[in-house]
């Protein structure tokens, strides 16, 4: 019988372990997408204890907590942090075949040195002994320990970035950069919209009156970001893109009406986002950065407890939308003009993984190796077979070699591990592969891919 998470852990053959050990453990890092709060980065932010790290802002947990019957007032309510951590400790062994079962004896182990299993008896020894580490840490040290080389944080394109200069003139080894992310602006319906464009409009120095005026303020928003570090841009796609686009004419309609505070339909907000991702995509081009898509979310399906907690507190789900015809057309119109910047298609629904592995050969033009590319498991797909099927699906329709690899996408500092799990299931697949004859035991080789796959391929193709 293996040990519960040995060194081998997830290792399955020897190439697996041999890869493992003297390529892929000690890589930096680039994590190119996070929620990561700048601001907790500048000011050098300590966390009062173990709970506050773990519990204060993870709807994984809280979502799970919640699964085993612990009491809202445990997650988000007002019990006291020990008491919250308690009970996280007490239903976390109910969770077998849950990522953050793995991903927190990692955390305890990676960041803490701790090898105790999780679990209620020795919740008081692991809180005693964490604390007592995070007495002397910091986000700086979170960042440096795990060798991230370079962190990229999510960015509204109305921030003024202040806090990304102050990170950038202090002595933190890992560079922070900011990634622009236009939510507001592509939510039309949203309330605030309205005084958004007002608030965007007095940033950019852009009187907006009119669809092109939005994306000529959106565009100078790139180019302050871009002087700044910024080279990714990130879009949420969580309804279905229309096929035929909507003309310059409608799309002025649109946001006009809009503006006047008229709420738009189903496929005209549609007509919208679309006409803003081709005008915005763009510009992302002329700068040579890359477009990232997220695609598939179902977010803040509870009502109830959206208006209690608010957005983003662990009531999402996967979306069975159909998005390959309105997505093809959008990433065609582009390609014939040119303006295709590089692309990345995260997908939420598993469902869509050979449709999305196979999209992107369409749009490969030699420019780059993975112009566009299929990103990697993300979300509730970021577990051991949603990575691996991922892995796999690449592999089976592209060239995994060229893969740029994983990504936290988490708002914890704590998440780092997560890449060494990635890296285990990297080499685990590759390992199998041999094992099975599929390809030769080339070392070199396979060290290439492995190398690429965890660190040289992100340096490269974001340009960072």
């Amino acid at each position: 019988m293996t040990a519960f998470m040995d060194q081998d852990f997830l290792l399955t053959t020897d190439v697996a372990r041999k890869l493992y050990r003297e390529v892929a453990a000690d890589l930096p890092v680039i994590d190119y997408h996070s929620h990561l709060q700048q601001g907790e980065i500048a000011e050098r932010k300590k966390f009062r204890n173990i709970a506050e790290l773990w519990l204060g802002g993870d709807h994984y947990k809280w979502r799970l907590m919640r699964t085993a019957g612990v009491p809202e007032e445990y997650c988000t309510g007002d019990r006291s942090d020990k008491e919250k951590f308690l009970a996280f400790c007490k239903v976390l062994p109910l969770a077998i075949g849950n990522p953050i079962y793995h991903w927190s004896h990692l955390e305890l182990r990676r960041i803490f040195g701790i090898d105790l299993v999780i679990n209620e008896k020795n919740a008081d020894a692991i809180w005693e002994q964490a604390n007592a580490k995070l007495a002397t840490m910091d986000t700086w040290t979170f960042l440096e320990q795990a060798k991230v080389e370079i962190a990229c944080t999510t960015d509204d394109p109305a921030d003024d970035l202040l806090q990304h200069a102050e990170i950038a003139r202090s002595a933190l080894k890992t560079r922070v950069l900011p990634a622009y992310r236009p939510d507001k602006a592509m939510r039309i319906n949203n309330p605030g919209y309205v005084e958004y464009v007002a608030r965007l409009a007095d940033v950019a120095g852009v009187k907006i009156d009119s669809f092109a005026s939005l994306i000529a303020a959106l565009a100078n928003r790139v180019e302050y970001f871009h002087a700044r570090g910024g080279r990714i841009s990130d879009h949420a796609i969580d309804i279905p893109l229309p096929a035929v686009a909507a003309t310059a004419q409608e799309l002025d309609g649109l946001f006009a009406r809009r503006m006047k505070g008229e709420l738009l339909g189903d496929l005209e907000q549609a007509q919208y986002l679309r006409g803003l991702l081709e005008a915005i995509g763009a510009v992302y081009a002329k700068f040579d950065w890359t477009m990232c898509f997220h695609i598939g979310a179902m977010r803040n399906n509870n009502q109830r407890m959206l208006e209690t907690l608010g957005p983003d507190t662990g009531f999402d789900s996967i979306s069975d939308m159909t998005t390959s015809n309105g997505l093809v057309a959008l990433l065609s119109a582009l390609d014939a003009h040119k303006q295709l910047p590089k692309t990345m298609l995260f997908n939420l629904n598993p469902a869509m993984n050979e449709v999305l592995s196979t999209m992107i050969g369409n749009f490969q033009d030699g420019s780059v190796a993975g112009k566009v590319q299929f990103g990697p498991a993300w979300w509730f797909n970021d577990h051991k077979l949603g990575n691996l099927n991922q892995i796999v699906a690449f592999g089976n329709h592209s060239v995994l070699g060229i893969f740029v690899g994983m990504v936290t996408d988490s708002r914890s500092f704590a998440s780092y591990p997560r890449h060494d799990y990635f890296r285990r299931l990297v080499c685990r697949q590759l390992g199998e592969w041999v094992a099975a004859g599929e390809y030769p035991e080339d070392f070199d080789a396979l060290a290439t891919i492995v190398r690429g796959i965890c660190y040289e391929n992100a340096k490269n193709y974001f340009k960072l």
